[in-house]
């Protein structure tokens, strides 16, 4: 027997403004299932403000308790976390993990080529419109011509699979039409090839310079202190508990993505939750109790990996994300940079929040560009901002590096 389609994910929507919307998800499990949720609903903006999963190591129960904005667009939010989980079918033994067994097709990468006239919050308005069609952004090339031109290059790929069709490029291109209205001069979109992919991929390796401004910033006076990072983050282990697992106590301060933080690093770490619950405390003071065993099904009692684990989930809590802006001879950059999980996505919406944050502060970008590299073993996101030159010189560095930093960790 298993479980009708519609019953593996339950919305229930808040009766009183204000109040937690709960969703329920049941289904066969899979390590890692949990990172993917809630990777879905940072998507769609929703604040996880309680949790609670639990688990055989078969099938999982898992209930979100989430706040939301007036705008989410439930059924399209079901229809992705559905879409997330394994099917009921994978549940008996043979055919347990059978969608992983299959590497899934790459999906088709299309170029979104826009020119048009310049003005503030430009780049955040395609950005936002690229976003509520569920077109991701996987790279962008941003130039502004002395004319006042800005010409857009978007790698993009569609969740909905549909951009090879006429129709949905009509769609989006409407779509950018109604926001943009007419500042657009030309706009063309065309799928490319895996050549003129790997053409527009950079170098896997950073700068000295650059990487050395991003990750050496508690060592220099210069560069933000530890301001931008989230405070009081505490990880204690415990193996007397339980006789088959590791008890996990996180307490830190809440920030947006906490919770996909926290199962992603579990994820890389391909640690399984059997049983876990995450809530937040007045004062935005988060407590998370997880039992955890590795993938062999044993608790971790070797100190070694226990202290792993540990200081990576405090690195990761502290400071999900990088962010600092640093002159350039006579220009001016922002880098922000966050981790890319092991199976290569990426954090949701940071572009969406750097282009708000600087848009917020009235402040122009002249370039930007995406690129993934590795530093320290790790492959990171990194995104490279030019600030155009008079906010440049109309806003103090600090300034800029705290609203980015507020906006991409949901303190604004």
């Amino acid at each position: 027997m298993g479980i009708l389609h519609d019953d593996v994910v339950i919305i229930r929507q808040a009766e009183k403004e204000g109040d937690p919307s709960v969703i329920t998800v049941n289904c066969p499990d899979k390590t890692g299932l949990g990172c993917d949720l809630c990777r879905i609903l940072l998507f769609f903006g929703l604040n996880i403000v309680r949790g609670d999963v639990s688990t055989d190591g078969k099938w999982c129960y898992i209930v979100f308790w989430v706040v939301c904005k007036p705008t989410t667009r439930w059924e399209l939010l079901k229809k992705r976390l559905v879409g997330a989980c394994p099917s009921c079918s994978s549940a008996s033994g043979i055919s347990y993990y059978r969608s992983e067994l299959q590497s899934p097709r790459p999906p088709d990468v299309f170029l979104l080529k826009l020119c048009c006239y310049d003005r503030k919050g430009l780049l955040h308005d395609v950005t936002e419109v690229l976003c509520s069609l569920e077109l991701n952004i996987k790279k962008v090339k941003v130039s502004t011509t002395p004319d006042g031109r800005v010409m857009d290059l978007f790698f993009i790929t569609d969740t909905r699979e549909l951009l090879h069709t006429k129709n949905r490029q009509e769609e989006t291109h409407k779509a950018l039409e109604d926001v943009m209205q007419d500042a657009i001069i030309s706009f063309n979109l065309e799928k490319v090839g895996p050549e003129i992919t790997a053409c527009s991929q950079a170098s896997p390796f950073l700068p000295p310079a650059i990487t050395e401004d991003i990750f050496n910033i508690e060592t220099s006076n210069d560069l933000p202190s530890v301001s931008l990072t989230s405070s009081n983050v505490c990880v204690t282990m415990d193996n007397s508990l339980s006789p088959a697992h590791t008890l996990v106590q996180i307490v830190c301060q809440d920030h947006k993505g906490l919770l996909y933080d926290i199962m992603r690093t579990l994820k890389d770490y391909n640690i399984q939750i059997s049983y876990g619950r995450f809530y937040i405390k007045q004062g935005k003071k988060c407590e998370i109790d997880l039992f955890i065993m590795q993938a062999d099904g044993k608790k971790i009692v070797d100190p070694s990996k226990q202290s792993a684990l540990s200081s990576r989930l405090k690195m990761e809590l502290r400071q999900p994300l990088r962010v600092v802006v640093v002159s350039r001879g006579p220009d001016t950059e922002l880098l922000v940079a966050n981790p890319v999980e092991l199976s290569s996505k990426g954090r949701p919406l940071v572009f969406y929040d750097i282009t708000l944050a600087l848009k917020m502060l009235n402040t122009c970008i002249f370039s930007a560009e995406i690129g993934r590299h590795m530093i320290g073993g790790r492959e990171w996101e990194v995104y490279r901002v030019l600030l155009a030159e008079g906010a440049s010189l109309s806003i103090p560095r600090r300034k800029v590096e705290e609203e980015v930093w507020k906006r991409l960790m949901g303190w604004e």
